[in-house]
């Protein structure tokens, strides 16, 4: 065959066993001490496990994902973070846990030498099996194939009993089949007809949430389980001209006295935003940015009451991220999901922060323009363009553990497609899942707060009127699978999250 080259003998080598062909023509790689196959293709597509139980858990995952890029193996997707339970050896720490999918030129052999060296070099030492481990690194799939050598198994043999490795393995695959070599990993499944249904025999989402098995986001330095609660971030306009309150906090003891209100009556996260983003805005300079930005985050991670909570930083300039995450800021979030500053993308992944990456089209000073608010089906088209930014965000190496999204909401959008995408949260996800189960898992943030939309259907013309109105659409929002809601009035809405949060628990156990 022609995808195969024989090599030099070597003590563990491969023959291919076409008599174990299946209908979708899977081979089989068996070792044989005389002689070796190895993949004679450009690359094949590859899923590897990753865990760590052993200090910095997180660190262990970026340095192992920098150390596989350098080795010849291009990360293209990733799972999400899950915090779980030791198995086996139950005596040892929790573990964190995820995968991330790729293509590679090396063999399968090859490939093993490489993570093993991984290994060794971060601290990994042989000891108790199923013991604790700065890094651990299996290769789940590789290519078309199942392969059976003295030193490889794949898929290995133990995968399908553990809900940490088959949770991971999900999220790297859409609820679409894309490809012949996905069809041919759902193959690999035993005792069930795919993975979904092999997931699903585990317990499935059931799972996830409970004791043993977290899904967590690292900011700052904790990993925040978002599903345990919706989360309230407070706006702080440090602006002169946005559209509710710019003007107001423009020096920085009454942005001050603005972050101390907000924390003490509930919010979770403070965005800072020093550029203005309603319609029509023109841009300033990233130095007239920093310049009304940076003095007000030096004097917030002064107050003691901010000791626990996230700092956000509202903005599409690159520099501006990375001078505010240097002063202590802990997300970035970016209306445009990188598409105003080529360079945001790669600055956010090196700066290993959690970004939200916001669906719109245009600039803040075009995006109202008609051609900008044309949709066949808004939560669908708004899905699939999400879905396009989010995985820019991914290859530029942003882990999907580190995304958040944002459908949106008053960004080329009219009345209409905001209602639409207020109550078909679970379509814009069911949507980006089709392609990316990860992707489509990530922690959702919506901001309706005091838009014009509310205005137009309340007939309140002054945005700061518009309060009950934001209620109405965060409750709708949450309800409907919102994590997160981006709020003016903090007060209002973390008691509409409390009584959102009560009647979902609920629900979860009627």
């Amino acid at each position: 065959m022609n995808i195969f080259r024989r090599l030099l003998p070597t003590k563990f080598g491969f023959k291919i066993s076409k008599n174990s062909c299946n209908a979708w023509g899977i081979y089989s790689i068996h070792s044989s001490p005389d002689c070796v196959v190895e993949v004679h293709s450009p690359e094949q597509e590859v899923i590897i496990a990753l865990g760590s139980n052993v200090g910095n858990r997180l660190q262990n995952f970026d340095e192992a994902l920098h150390l596989m890029k350098k080795s010849g193996i291009q990360i293209t997707r990733h799972a999400c973070l899950y915090e779980t339970a030791p198995a086996y050896v139950t005596d040892q720490p929790r573990f964190l846990n995820s995968a991330v999918r790729g293509v590679t030129k090396l063999g399968p052999h090859e490939l093993l030498g490489v993570l093993k060296k991984i290994e060794k070099d971060m601290g990994r030492t042989t000891g108790i099996r199923y013991g604790p481990r700065p890094i651990d690194l299996d290769i789940l799939f590789y290519g078309k194939f199942k392969i059976h050598s003295e030193i490889l198994d794949v898929p290995h043999e133990r995968i399908w009993e553990r809900p940490f490795v088959v949770a991971p393995l999900i999220d790297l695959l859409g609820s679409d089949i894309d490809s012949d070599t996905v069809a041919r990993w759902h193959l690999f499944s035993k005792h069930s007809s795919d993975l979904f249904e092999l997931w699903e025999k585990l317990g499935g989402e059931s799972l996830v949430g409970k004791n043993g098995m977290k899904r967590v986001l690292p900011v700052g330095n904790n990993l925040w389980d978002w599903s345990s609660k919706t989360s309230v971030m407070g706006i702080l306009n440090l602006t002169p001209d946005s559209f509710s309150d710019g003007g107001k906090y423009l020096s920085v003891e009454a942005a001050v006295s603005q972050v101390r209100l907000m924390l003490s009556e509930g919010a979770d996260i403070i965005d800072f935003g020093a550029q203005s983003t309603r319609p029509n805005a023109s841009k300033i300079s990233v130095e007239e940015e920093l310049d009304r930005l940076i003095p007000v985050i030096e004097a917030v991670n002064k107050m003691p009451e901010v000791e626990g909570k996230l700092l956000s930083v509202d903005t599409f300039y690159s520099d501006v991220a990375s001078e505010a995450v240097k002063n202590g800021v802990h997300l970035v979030n970016d209306v445009s999901g990188g598409r105003l500053d080529s360079n945001m993308h790669n600055v956010v992944a090196a700066l290993r922060v959690p970004f939200i990456a916001m669906h719109m089209r245009g600039d803040p000073s075009s995006m109202q323009n008609p051609e900008n608010l044309q949709y066949n089906d808004v939560c669908k088209d708004v899905a699939f363009e999400l879905h396009e930014r989010l995985k820019e965000a991914e290859l530029a190496g942003i882990p999907a553990w580190r995304l958040i999204i944002d459908p949106g909401i008053g960004f080329s959008k009219n009345t209409e497609h905001n209602l639409d995408i207020l109550t078909g949260l679970t379509t814009i996800r069911s949507e980006i899942a089709r392609r990316s189960l990860a992707l489509s898992r990530a922690p959702l943030l919506i901001g309706p707060s005091r838009k014009r939309f509310l205005g137009e259907v309340c007939a309140r013309p002054a945005a700061d009127e518009r309060d009950p109105a934001t209620v109405a659409a965060v409750t709708t929002g949450v309800l409907n699978g919102a994590n997160i809601v981006r709020v003016h009035n903090v007060r209002y809405n973390a008691d509409a999250l409390g009584l959102c949060d009560a009647l979902l628990e609920r629900k979860q156990y009627a």
